[in-house]
């Protein structure tokens, strides 16, 4: 999460946590091992690739499910990777997930504009493969029976697993060496074998299903235990170094180091499978890769990992993977005139200017295609309240694709912010802050949303009502419907509820203490008011018996209109001119100078919508919200809002994250999630 809201909304914040992401390929299990921190040609270099050597051609008759799982263990070692066995005609087909294939086998992503057929490298060099696409909802699948019979493995199903058994290998050599750009590590192989990567902390775990001679364990040791500090000398208590925070998944900072070593690797060997543990150089982050003639995978670590990509990943869908430069121009503090009119030595040139470079996952989606709609998602379907990781969300869900969306309240795990779904608000919109609203045709709206609610009493005045069904907490009165769930429990303490159905007051209750009792939501023609603060006249005017109507007033009465709405904010471009104004959106200054990773959402000059995912500049930090808004506009946006971030930045595609490793991503309440239309969707040629 990011920032701080108010000192309300205490734990809205949690971007600015960690500093540059450690963005890795091969650490989660996805297809963004293939295609966000992996390449197969020589750094700096963009292939042109020779016709494919292997083409895996999708048949055209229809096909029929015959098995479907959720595992996958390679020569007895079990991942998680959703996989399907179907049958045309005589032929059975077996396919491996997008997130499968790369964490599994370590197969890496090219791009394509063919649905049917997905380039991959793996010990191919620029001899492409290609497997041919199987998408079933919610995910897509490469179908590896051609690839795995001419590598000579053996598959077979065992309840919800596949298993698949390859030769055995064995490891030739491992070298490192010091290069221009950073690190590399060199792995020898006598023969192609799978491999998956992981990252633990600050180490790279990269795990290879081959054999190690023992002369290279003897090379590559593991370093002997660090004795325990001592708690007591003579009676004096030794100061204990300090502990990083365990549930910070991101390493600290850090600064390189003044005179750089390639790192050391750990090699370890059991039967026919090696492991190599090498810590990640600072201010450098991890790409790995396979080569052939002779096979190799290797290991480089350098100050930009991100490979970019451009996927058509189905009917309306385009997965990509670029680098977007902004431009700054000096501020006036960076002025290459001292005081007194000498020249600062260290800018001889007047306003420089500087370039920054961003990497950025995004997914362009069309939602006027046919079987793809568009719906707000929460981490729990029975419950307003509840945080978890996007990923399990989406699977929840089952989304095919979705991004982190609006903010939260991490401590009683409530939204805060405008859901709408299906024409039902489960939370309404607070601090006239930036919303999108979309319909059903695929008509996308932006701009800033907020409501006031008018409680007209019988024979007396009206009564303002500042929120309804919102976990944003002020003196006044809120109003809270069944769409808020069967209950509503108060939120800060000696609440008073009045309980008013078919446009009366039926009883009117003391709330007691915070989080101590929940009051019954009536279900049908009903709603109940809470009145916080010292303010108590309304409990007077609010007797048993009052008879009241309640209007609802919102500042874009044609933005309400639509039936689906989330909010976040502030709102970065419309009509494709920068209008961020996140004072007026009411958020911190803190939270406006925060430089960190950025989710958001944009349309396009073509009608698309944009999920984006920005993460650490080159060498710093991510955007600020200003450096945002200009990535966005860079980037086409013809409207564009804020997403919750940080921490919560979160973008996922097929069953994995494609922009950062998922033990990274932290839990969040909602999301946006893309859903293709139910059952079977063919590929034809």
């Amino acid at each position: 999460m990011i920032g701080r809201t108010t000192p309300e909304t205490k734990t809205v914040g949690g971007l600015g946590l960690f500093a540059p992401s450690r963005l890795i390929a091969f650490s989660l299990p996805s297809a963004i091992a293939a295609s966000l921190y992996a390449t197969n040609v020589p750094i700096g270099a963009v292939p042109n690739l020779p016709p494919s050597r292997l083409v895996v051609s999708a048949p055209k008759a229809s096909p029929q499910i015959n098995r479907q799982g959720s595992q996958v263990s390679i020569n007895g070692r079990t991942l998680p990777a959703a996989w399907s066995q179907w049958q045309r005609g005589t032929s059975v087909r077996t396919g491996i997930s997008d997130a499968g294939v790369a964490q599994t086998l370590g197969v890496e992503l090219l791009n394509t504009g063919d649905l049917t057929k997905q380039p991959i490298q793996w010990f191919s060099g620029a001899n492409r493969l290609i497997l041919a696409t199987f998408p079933v909802t919610p995910y897509r699948y490469l179908d590896i029976t051609d690839f795995a019979l001419k590598n000579g493995w053996k598959t077979q199903i065992k309840g919800n697993t596949l298993l698949i058994t390859t030769k055995p290998a064995r490891l030739g050599d491992v070298q490192q060496s010091l290069q221009p750009w950073g690190s590399r590590l060199v792995v020898d192989l006598d023969r192609p074998a799978p491999w998956q990567v992981t990252q633990q902390g600050q180490n790279l775990v990269v795990t290879i299903n081959a054999a190690a001679p023992p002369a290279i364990l003897q090379r590559f040791p593991p370093p002997p235990p660090e004795p325990k500090p001592e708690t007591e000398v003579e009676g004096i208590r030794n100061p204990q170094p300090p502990i990083a925070n365990p549930q910070s998944p991101i390493p600290s900072p850090q600064s390189p180091a003044p005179n750089p070593q390639p790192p050391i690797p750990v090699v370890e060997s059991t039967q026919n499978q090696t492991t190599i543990r090498v810590q990640i150089p600072a201010g450098l982050y991890p790409r790995v890769f396979s080569l052939p003639s002779p096979n190799r995978l290797l290991i480089d670590f350098q100050p930009e990992a991100m490979v970019e990509r451009d996927i058509l990943w189905a009917e309306g869908i385009r997965w990509k993977q670029q680098y977007v430069a902004i431009t700054h121009q000096s501020s006036a503090n960076d002025s290459p005139l001292l005081d007194g009119g000498s020249v600062n030595p260290k800018s001889q040139i007047p306003n420089p200017k500087s370039i920054d470079r961003f990497p950025v996952a995004s997914l362009t989606i069309n939602l006027r295609q046919r079987g793809l709609t568009l719906k707000p998602i929460w981490s729990n379907p029975n419950s307003v309240a509840g945080i978890a990781p996007l990923l399990r969300t989406a699977q929840l869900w089952q989304a095919s694709a979705a991004i982190n969306a609006g903010f939260f309240n991490r401590n009683n795990q409530l939204p805060l912010g405008a859901i709408k779904r299906d024409g039902r608000w489960l939370s309404g919109p607070i601090l006239n802050r930036g919303a999108i609203a979309w319909n059903d045709a695929g008509e996308v709206k932006m701009g800033r949303l907020s409501y006031q609610g008018v409680l007209d009493i019988e024979n007396s005045s009206s009564l303002p009502v500042l929120f309804f069904n919102s976990a944003y907490v002020q003196g006044g009165i809120a109003l809270y419907s069944s769409e808020w769930g069967g209950a509503y429990t108060p939120l800060t303490d000696n609440e008073t509820i009045v309980v008013v159905q078919n446009n009366q007051v039926i009883n009117q209750l003391p709330g007691g203490m915070a989080g101590k009792i929940s009051f019954p939501i009536p279900p049908e023609n009903g709603y109940l008011l809470t009145i916080r603060g010292k303010e108590t006249s309304p409990v007077g005017i609010l007797s048993v018996g009052t008879r009241v109507r309640i209007n609802e007033l919102f500042s874009q009465p044609d933005f309400v209109r639509y039936p689906q709405i989330v909010g976040a904010g502030p709102l970065l471009v419309q009509n494709r001119q920068i209008v961020l104004d996140a004072k007026a959106e009411q958020f911190s200054d803190a939270f406006i100078k925060e430089a960190a990773v950025r989710s958001a959402i944009a349309t396009t000059a073509s009608g698309q919508l944009m999920m984006v995912a920005i993460h650490n500049r080159t060498g710093g930090k991510g955007p600020t919200l200003a450096e945002t808004a200009q990535i966005m506009q860079q980037m086409g946006a013809v409207e564009a809002l804020n997403l919750d971030g940080g921490s919560s930045t979160s973008l996922y595609l097929g069953g994995q994250l494609i922009n950062r490793p998922p033990t990274t991503a932290a839990r969040v309440h909602n999301g946006l999630g893309l859903f293709l239309q139910p059952g079977l969707r063919s590929p034809s040629n």
